[in-house]
């Protein structure tokens, strides 16, 4: 699945990914390849990813944003 990571200033990252973990509203949720479709807002804390490929898991620090998932594609806005 595609994870785009983006804030105000700049593309945080752009690629592909096999998991996600996000700082949701109602508690921390994973989203896998073909999850259902959603948007939730984030509060501050960690997004992490494992990008294909790749046994590293990396993170990105957010004050807060929103997320949109829809057919494989994992769209963050992050502040």
């Amino acid at each position: 699945m595609t994870l785009k990571i983006i804030s105000a200033e700049d593309i945080v990252f752009e690629g592909k990914v096999t998991a996600v973990h996000l700082p949701g509203t109602m508690g921390e949720f994973t989203v896998l390849r073909n999850h259902a479709s959603l948007i939730s807002s984030l509060v501050p804390g960690t997004i992490k990813y494992q990008e294909e490929g790749s046994d590293e898991v990396k993170t990105v620090e957010t004050g807060g944003g929103i997320v949109d998932v829809d057919k494989n594609v994992v769209s963050v806005c992050i502040y």
